[in-house]
């Protein structure tokens, strides 16, 4: 595919709905192609909801309860695939039969659309949980992750492979799956030195809605482009990501700060707007704030990790943050895979063992959405945001942008929040109890102080991450009828103007639409290539 050259006037069509066609088939019919064209028993794989299996498959990485209720639309079936071969069985199969599928790998998604679909379409879910494999070539310094793998796991075997002299910019959350990190973006908390995690991916394995295994050789850079943050579940099915492995030193520090969030503490979070983004790329410090009802006031938890000795860093701090007051004895010094278990929260305290375990993140109802902050937001207005948060219970995580981030093009993946970004701040909505009034007053909540936050935050387009989905972008609520017009309202948000450029790739690649979720990329099929 060869797109983009301004020695040429584009020539397309807008297909405003392009629908994808599902013709008359029996359910039976498409097991069957299933049981014929894999080479095990299909009972392994193979999972339907009249077995005891199937519930247990389904709820184990579902990490919203919102979407694990008795009304949740659930799959005809759950394949888990052992082999590559699997996946291509599967794809040709439910294009044959007029399945839809749906892609999970981690569970992660925050709107549940790796494994249930809003609209009550049939679909089949593709689970790639099995494919966990973290093959290091210490020499090159890469390696080769399949989607399945989480990011526990991946910085466990890079770690172990290279005696903790490597790493990998991944995110926060280890129970994450590979595929959706890599597929999104992937921020976390070596991004401001060295880049998101898909500005790391050198090569990638992708089955195209014709069953073929394609590298990146075979399936062109504009689809190699497309599948490093242009969303997961809109291209095919990534098997794999061949990825550059990055130097972390010996030693590392780590400081969680708590404060009480009064006039004091609002003028730190200030100053951090200032240089939390452009500080030495070695460090990464983000905010948590929260509330704490039984004192009637907000807690804001100040997290750093250096690249370095604790000693540097309390150099560094002293003279770009000195009202800080960080000391020797705030800082803990370990190796740089022990701090991936202190970051993930949840998995503090314990050995880096357990990034081998799977453990999940603990299970709630949720509701998130993201915003990215351009300029510092005056302090009288940080402290309304906090009478707003406590008042509606809500959590922020401020995460700083800057660095490496900032010195890539915003064209040359379609992440495309780089240069002009502060930080990115995602409000955070959990709750205990179900029922659609509790939940829909959650929702309101949340949105309510979203729609406060529009005079602070970034403007034409208002950002959004893609990897914290939030369907109150927009969705055209017909799955795979999605017109490129109405998908604008959600996809510049997400991706600016490489959404266009996503677009057309879509509409080479899978023109009739058939992978599809309600905020994949819809295709834009052209009446020309050039």
């Amino acid at each position: 595919m060869k797109f983009f050259t301004s020695k040429f006037v584009l020539s397309f069509i807008l297909t405003l709905s392009i629908s994808f066609f599902i013709p008359t088939s029996t359910t039976s019919d498409f097991f069957d192609c299933i049981s014929q064209s894999i080479s095990t028993n299909s009972s392994n794989i193979v999972f339907t909801p009249n077995e005891s299996l199937y519930t247990t498959i389904l709820q184990s990485t579902i990490q919203n309860l919102r979407f694990n209720s008795t009304t949740t639309p659930k799959p005809l079936a759950i394949i888990t695939p052992l082999t590559y071969s699997h996946v291509q069985a599967t794809i040709i199969c439910s294009v044959e039969f007029g399945h839809q599928i749906r892609i999970r790998s981690g569970g992660h998604d925050y709107e549940g659309l790796s494994y249930t679909s809003f609209d009550q379409t049939t679909f089949i879910l593709l689970d790639v949980n099995q494919f966990r494999s973290v093959k290091v070539d210490l020499e090159a310094k890469t390696a080769w992750v399949e989607s399945g793998a989480t990011l526990g796991e991946l910085s466990y075997w890079v770690s172990k492979e290279s005696n903790n002299s490597l790493g990998f910019p991944t995110g926060e959350c280890t129970s994450v799956g590979v595929g959706g990190q890599l597929s999104g973006g992937g921020f976390g908390t070596m991004a401001r030195k060295y880049g998101l995690s898909s500005d790391n991916v050198i090569d990638a394995l992708l089955v195209d809605v014709n069953g073929r295994i394609m590298d990146r050789d075979t399936m062109g850079e504009d689809l190699f482009w497309a599948i490093r943050g242009g969303g997961g579940g809109s291209f095919g099915v990534v098997l794999s990501w061949k990825i550059n492995l990055v130097y972390v030193p010996p030693i590392v520090t780590v400081f969680s700060l708590p404060k009480k969030l009064d006039k004091f503490a609002t003028q730190l979070v200030n100053k951090w707007q200032y240089i939390g983004n452009n500080i030495t790329n070695d460090l990464f410090m983000n905010l948590l704030i929260s509330p704490l009802q039984q004192n009637g006031t907000m807690l804001v938890t100040i997290n750093g990790l250096f690249l370095g000795r604790a000693n540097e860093l309390i150099a560094i701090m002293d003279d770009e943050f000195p009202e800080l007051g960080l000391q020797v004895d705030n800082c803990t010094e370990m190796s740089y895979i022990e701090s991936v278990v202190y970051y993930s929260v949840y998995l503090r305290g314990q050995s880096v063992e357990t990034l081998v375990e799977r453990r999940p993140w603990p299970k709630n109802y949720y509701k998130f959405k993201s915003d990215y902050v351009e300029r510092p937001i005056p302090e009288e207005s940080l402290e309304e945001l906090w009478k707003w948060c406590l008042e509606e219970n809500l959590i922020l995580a401020m995460e700083p942008q800057g660095g490496k981030m900032s010195e890539i093009d915003e064209t040359a993946i379609p992440y495309p929040h780089r240069k002009g970004n502060l930080y990115i701040i995602q409000y955070i909505m959990r709750w205990d109890d179900e029922g659609f009034n509790t939940t829909e007053n959650h929702v309101a909540s949340i949105r309510r102080v979203y729609e406060k936050m529009t005079p602070f935050v970034s403007k034409n387009p208002r950002g959004a991450y893609v990897n914290f989905r939030d369907l109150d972008l927009g969705t055209d609520g017909d799955t795979c009828s999605t017109s490129y017009v109405k998908a604008m309202e959600w996809g510049n948000k997400y991706f600016k103007s490489n959404f266009k450029r996503l677009a057309m790739v879509k509409g080479e690649i899978d023109p009739t639409n058939f992978f599809c979720n309600e905020q994949s990329i819809p295709p834009l099929v052209l009446s020309q290539s050039f």
